[in-house]
């Protein structure tokens, strides 16, 4: 038989890497088709031949079509002296290859009766057995490649073969039990809203490991910021929809989705039947009363996009799945279900099928269907990854399909990630004794805009002082820099000291901006992105004092972390020991960090610095108290406290206050707060150090000082770590 395939690179990226030898190769090719027969082994002889609809298939089909394709991509052309097992089986268990001529039609399988499933298992056994002896001939890169599309092509079909039993088994009047073990999904919390900051990404496959050709090209893509549910939408959300009239309301859905609603009679998910006043839900371990909790299950795009509707929001694009996916910020995000996108199924910029029978895989198919990402629980562990893309028409229920939440970002959304933290501190803070609170809330955009308005006063000389320092040492900093490295900024705010070591060491090739302020780091992002066009930007929104995990896009290049502006003096000392060693973690123990640090100073300098004369300082100090009266319905009379700063000898810091000038009683949060006259809110410290005072503080932390460069008067000090190797402890 004459093959026509030319090449199966464009299918796959470099393959090499997969395996560490053929001996890998030839245990996976075991595993992966043992693992079909286990599964088509809990089956009947009736039912591996039945087909329950045309969009399904028998499961004595798929296990001739799996093995079909291993005959005939590699053993036909690359095993000397093969002969097929029955010619005949070319047309019966072709699927959808034209260039390798006719095949029996797709809603016809069932009736291929004959060759019987033992036969089939036979087929099988003669195919695995010249698969193995063609692995042990150690086969060229082209070949290799070739098996390892063999072996995601039967991991497809696995999860077909657990898909169609589902809907066979559903169509009888019994309901049996494919396994009675067969796990359901753990119920859990309802999804929060995270927030991602808009910038530049990179969307598709970067070459590592095996991916589909529809994966890649890699290619920019601009995100405007948007939020994404960490969780799926649950059983329980979803009946709330139904209760509300979510089946019955045309102005929720789709022209197209209405119009099957209405002919299909859609009232539910797929394999809900509703028995009195219950719901209950066909599964792969029979018929099962619903859990309220759990992640609804098996609709179509169409009843997904009706849903995001009615729920306030809409469902994400793959870009902005795939960016999530990679910031680590998506909980169940490939062992439920496949999660339903907006975006149409196309191709990337600068795809192109390859010539040839494999060239139909992915490419014949981007008409008329919607994207789906992530995996489900009948995915193979080993088949799913971020780039991933599956696809469906959008009326199509049977797979193992939910649903996943977004939302553009909303003006009220970009100041913090999730008000409930923010309202949760405030409480905490005006409830303590003595009152006080992280200056962490002092960054919306109102106190980012105010705070940059310090900067430039005549009596706040740390921003001056530091940027005079680095734009002097930029080039030592920047010979310490390896090819390749990654920039990680904590609090980056406008990021213009970046620049001073973007401009110095171009070999900088990634940079991840970290902010509590999703409206700064947009607008950082976007001046960047104009100025710096072949930087990869990574942005992440949130605070950088949590635990945080950097892109996958840059979590093997060597890290550089920065954290000027002496922000480390905001920490009490066992916060900033904390918050070095979350550096260390998230940086790796082959990396550098940059840190400025005021220095001890003439206590009349340092306290003009934290009150000028413009009053600048005082503004931001009590925009703190209109942000908790515009965001958590306060009701603070700015004018009712004095701003104070004050120098604290006994900790070598400055120090700034809110002070009620009477007593008072205020509400916030819904609970209302008591002030005595001259009572505190304390709002922020800056510890200034010294050399020996740093030094003491960073190896606490796991840290030895490499460098210090420090300023003329008044002075300003900028360090250089390294992490502490074992044999220095």
């Amino acid at each position: 038989m004459n093959n026509p395939l030319v090449s199966a690179r464009r299918i796959s990226q470099p393959l090499d890497s997969d395996f560490n030898s053929d001996e890998d190769l030839q245990r996976r090719y075991s595993r992966i088709r043992s693992r079909s027969e286990a599964l088509a082994r809990l089956l009947s002889a009736e039912e591996l031949v039945v087909q329950s609809m045309p969009d399904a298939s028998p499961a004595k089909w798929h296990l001739a079509h799996t093995t079909w394709f291993f005959e005939t991509f590699l053993l036909l052309n690359h095993a000397p002296g093969y002969v097929e097992f029955d010619p005949q089986y070319a047309f019966l268990f072709n699927s959808y290859y034209e260039a390798l001529g006719p095949r029996q039609p797709r809603p016809q399988r069932g009736l291929i009766t004959r060759p019987s499933a033992d036969e089939v298992f036979e087929y099988r056994e003669h195919v695995d057995t010249h698969m193995r002896a063609l692995l042990r001939m150690m086969p060229s890169s082209e070949l290799r490649a070739l098996v390892t599309l063999g072996f995601a092509h039967e991991e497809q079909h696995q999860e077909l073969m657990l898909m169609d039993v589902l809907h066979l088994f559903s169509q009888s009047p019994l309901r049996p039990a494919y396994d009675v073990r067969w796990p359901r999904p753990s119920p859990g919390r309802q999804g929060r809203f995270r927030t991602l900051a808009p910038g530049l990404r990179e969307q598709g496959a970067n070459g590592d490991g095996f991916v589909f050709d529809n994966e890649a090209p890699r290619h920019p893509v601009w995100l405007q910021g948007f939020e994404i549910s960490d969780r799926l939408v649950t059983n329980g959300e979803w009946l709330a929809f139904i209760r509300d009239g979510g089946y019955t309301r045309p102005g929720l859905w789709l022209a197209d989705g209405w119009a099957e609603v209405q002919a299909q009679r859609w009232e539910a998910p797929f394999y809900w039947e509703r028995r009195g006043t219950t719901w209950l839900q066909m599964t792969l371990a029979g018929r099962q009363p619903i859990e309220l909790d759990a992640p609804v299950m098996h609709v179509s795009y169409f009843e997904a996009a009706a849903y995001a509707e009615w729920a306030g929001a809409r469902l994400p694009t793959e870009a902005e799945w795939e960016v999530a996916a990679i910031a680590g910020v998506l909980e169940q995000q490939d062992d439920v279900g496949w999660q339903w996108t907006q975006s149409a199924y196309s191709a990337y910029p600068g795809f192109r099928a390859s010539p040839g029978a494999v060239g139909e895989y992915n490419g014949k198919f981007m008409s008329s269907q919607m994207v789906l990402r992530g995996g489900a629980s009948v995915t193979p562990a080993e088949h799913v990854r971020p780039t991933y893309r599956n696809f469906y028409r959008p009326q199509q229920r049977w797979m193992f399909s939910s649903v996943r939440l977004a939302r553009d970002l909303r003006s009220d959304a970009v100041e913090v990630a999730d008000n409930r933290e923010f309202a949760a501190d405030v409480i905490a803070a005006l409830s303590a004794r003595p009152k006080s609170i992280s200056p962490k809330y002092f960054y919306d955009a109102v106190g980012s805009d105010l705070f940059e308005a310090i900067c430039v006063t005549p009596e706040y000389y740390p921003t001056r002082t530091e940027t005079s320092l680095l734009r002097s040492i930029a080039a030592e900093i920047a010979a310490g820099i390896p090819d390749g490295g990654v920039l990680v900024e904590f609090g980056s705010g406008a990021s213009d000291k970046t620049r001073l070591l973007l401009d110095a060491a171009p070999q900088i090739a990634a940079y991840v901006p970290i902010d509590i302020s999703a409206d700064a780091l947009a607008k950082a992002v976007e001046r960047l992105t104009a100025d710096y066009p072949h930087l990869l930007l990574a942005p992440l929104a949130g605070d950088f004092t949590a635990e945080l995990s950097l892109p996958t896009a840059v979590a093997q290049l060597p890290k550089i972390g920065f954290f000027p502006g002496s922000t480390i003096g905001n920490f009490l000392p066992e916060q900033a020991v904390e918050f070095l060693r979350s550096a260390y973690h998230l940086l790796g123990s082959d990396c550098m960090l940059i840190i400025g640090a005021d220095v001890v100073k003439d206590e009349a300098i340092l306290v003009a610095a934290y009150d000028d004369a413009q009053g600048v300082t005082a503004q931001f100090n009590k925009n703190l108290l209109a942000r908790i009266n515009r965001e958590l319905g306060g009701d603070f009379d700015l004018d009712a406290f004095d701003h104070v700063a004050r120098w604290n000898p006994a900790f070598n810091r400055m120090e700034m206050h809110l002070v009620s000038r009477v007593g008072q009683i205020v509400n916030a949060a819904g609970l209302p707060f008591t002030f005595k006259a001259g009572e505190s809110l304390h709002t922020e410290n800056s510890h200034k150090f010294t050399r020996e005072s740093f030094e003491a503080l960073a190896n606490s932390a796991g840290w030895r000082l490499e460098r210090q460069w420090l300023s003329g008067a008044p002075e300003f000090a900028v360090f250089c770590l390294k992490p502490i190797q074992p044999e220095e402890s």
